[in-house]
C-alpha cells in the first residue's frame, strides 16, 4: 500500500474519534471492541474510524488469536511529526525576520 500524502493523513486525523482512537493506540495495540469499551462510540463506528486510520497509513491490524487488534504506527506518526516541525520552525523563521525588521530604527528618517 502506498502511504497517503500528508495533507489527507491531516484531514483523517481532524476527525476528533479518530483522533481519540490513535491516542489510545499510542498507549498501546487495541481491538476495536476494547476501544469502544473506552469510548462514547459503537463498535461499528470504531470499525470505520480505524479503517480510514489504516487506508491513511496510521494503524495497521494484527490477528492475535481470535481478535484482530490495531497498532499504530510508529513511523508514519514520525514522518508526520517531522514535516509538522519543519514547517513550525520555517514560520519561527520568518517570524524572527518580521521582528527584525520592525525593530530595526530607520537609517535616515529625513
Amino acid at each position: 500500500m502506498t502511504a497517503a500524502p500528508l495533507p489527507v493523513v491531516c484531514a483523517a486525523l481532524g476527525e476528533p474519534t479518530r483522533w481519540t482512537v490513535l491516542t489510545h493506540l499510542g498507549e498501546g495495540p487495541m481491538s476495536a471492541s476494547a476501544l469502544a469499551k473506552v469510548m462514547p462510540v459503537s463498535r461499528q463506528a470504531i470499525g470505520k474510524h480505524l479503517e480510514v486510520l489504516r487506508e491513511v497509513g496510521l494503524v495497521v491490524s494484527e490477528q492475535r488469536g481470535r481478535e484482530v487488534v490495531y497498532v499504530a504506527v510508529g513511523a508514519r506518526l514520525n514522518a508526520l511529526a517531522r514535516e509538522l516541525d519543519r514547517i513550525g520552525r520555517a514560520w519561527d523563521t520568518r517570524l524572527q525576520r518580521i521582528k527584525s525588521l520592525a525593530e530595526e530604527p530607520d537609517a535616515d528618517p529625513g
